[in-house]
């Protein structure tokens, strides 16, 4: 692909808009500002702007649903109101959507579902589900993923006979609509995930898994779980395209049994499960996340489960070794927590129940002995705002209002913080919509800079300054603009 010299030295000698955390002791958890109400199965949704929006949830044990939302700045590491949803709701999904709104649909609140919008900080309608959402038990429900293409899948947790159904939100028209029927029925937890490909593997710990194929709206059995429980497990795609799952308990009536230590892979090339090394600590709604340098965060649980027990303990997973060691422990005990990858590469955990099964308002911050940073994107001011350096891989000119971009296009642009060897692809959002990516990789000759080549998509409202966001493991980078005809 063609890049002009101009664009070498610029892209070479320029930074990008990088956020770096303050001194903390890597390894390590601290504590942050409070939330301004306890909360436990609410969500947290990492904004393009970095801020975290929170919603939602139950206060207290007597689980009174909550309406309020509010939004963590990790510039001053505090947390401040912003607009009510216009339902109360607890065991929600909440999606962030490539123009930068979020999806909230589900939980307690049945077909109810709702946008927040970040720049007037309001919540409105939307279509409602063809189904009702989510459960109200603490940790189940209905899991929600964005599609490559811009549409989210809500697959549902239901009772009854088969199917189960699913179905699709296209964010353009603003409705939801059947998809294929889901082959595997659970009333209880269950995990959506992405994978590289643009499938979902959706996984329930039954006796065989299952996985949605965007292209044809169909869902297939896969390979079965073996060493995780079915309910309280984590899962968190990996650098190489495999998929952790880990922990979780099994609902055999025994009161005070502590969830499992398993752990085990899915290999979507070959479609089956694979152990993998144990946890440390047998775990239960505790959280899995993926950090920018490719290990995972392990934090929390209940345990044993229903004794009101929750701890501190922490670990990570190393995929290159297949083995989980401990990190530092949280500041407090707690599980059915939040965790959010922020910007500068450390962990935000929120809320959650506490060690006496009190909701928890407490959150803290968890710095990697690695701090990877999101992708940043670069453009000719030098920056990183106004007229991007992207451009046209057949001229190498860039794509400006001089020479705008039209649908079908394939553009360049070079990125900074993927990481090296990995098979996550990139989002790029082009006003709003998500462009298909052809190519993402070392950028040649330029070790430490990355590649991103895609096609520009329809329906984008023509302008001299279209909005271009690239978006890698569910951190945005920086906006720069494009021209679009």
């Amino acid at each position: 692909m063609k890049s002009s010299s101009v664009l070498r030295l610029l892209v070479l000698g320029v930074t990008g808009n990088v956020s770096i955390a303050m001194a903390q002791s890597p390894g390590t958890f601290t504590p942050t500002g409070s939330m301004s109400t306890p909360r436990v199965v609410h969500t947290a949704t990492l904004l393009p702007d970095g801020r975290v929006l929170i919603a939602g949830g139950i206060a207290t044990s007597a689980a009174s649903p909550l309406a309020s939302a509010e939004l963590y700045d990790t510039s001053t590491r505090t947390f401040a109101a912003t607009g009510s949803m216009a339902t109360a709701r607890f065991g929600h999904t909440a999606t962030l959507l490539p123009d930068g709104r979020v999806l909230i649909a589900g939980g307690n609140a049945g077909t109810g579902a709702e946008l927040y919008d970040p720049s007037t900080g309001t919540f409105t309608a939307t279509g409602n589900m063809i189904m009702a959402g989510g459960s109200i038990t603490a940790g189940d429900g209905s899991a929600a993923t964005l599609l490559a293409d811009g549409r989210v899948l809500i697959a549902h947790d239901r009772t009854g006979p088969l199917p189960a159904a699913a179905e699709v939100y296209d964010p353009v028209a603003g409705t939801f609509s059947a998809t294929g029927d889901q082959l595997v029925i659970w009333f209880g937890d269950q995990k959506a995930t992405l994978l590289p490909d643009g499938r979902v593997l959706v996984v329930a710990c039954c006796t065989a898994e299952q996985l949605y194929d965007p292209a044809s709206g169909a869902f297939s059995l896969t390979g079965a779980t073996t060493s995780i429980q079915a309910d309280g497990f984590a899962a968190a795609l990996l650098m190489n395209g495999k998929v952790l799952l880990s922990g979780g308990y099994a609902e055999d009536g025994a009161l005070g049994h502590p969830g499992t230590t398993g752990a085990e892979l899915y290999d979507p090339s070959i479609g089956a499960f694979a152990g993998t090394g144990n946890m440390t600590t047998g775990r239960f709604g505790h959280t899995a996340t993926l950090l920018g340098d490719g290990a995972v965060l392990i934090a929390g649980s209940q345990q044993p489960v229903f004794l009101n027990a929750a701890i501190a303990s922490a670990e990570l997973y190393d995929p290159a070794a297949g083995t989980f060691s401990r990190t530092g422990d949280m500041t407090t005990g707690r599980f059915l927590q939040t965790a959010t990858l922020l910007p500068d590469g450390t962990v935000l955990i929120a809320g959650g129940r506490g060690p006496s099964d009190d909701v928890l308002a407490s959150a803290e911050l968890y710095t990697p002995q690695l701090l990877a940073p999101a992708p940043a994107l670069f453009s000719l001011s030098g920056d990183g705002t106004g007229q991007g350096a992207i451009w046209h891989a057949d001229t190498g000119k860039i794509a400006s209002s001089a020479n705008p971009a039209t649908a079908g296009d394939v553009l360049s642009m070079y990125t900074t913080s993927l990481f090296e060897g990995g098979v996550i692809p990139p989002q790029a959002a082009i006003g709003g919509q998500l462009a298909e990516i052809l190519f993402f990789g070392d950028a040649p000759g330029y070790p430490g800079y990355y590649q991103v080549n895609f096609r520009m998509p329809s329906g984008v409202a023509p302008g001299p300054a279209v909005s271009v966001r690239l978006t890698y493991i569910g951190r945005s980078s920086n906006a720069v603009t494009i021209g679009v005809q």
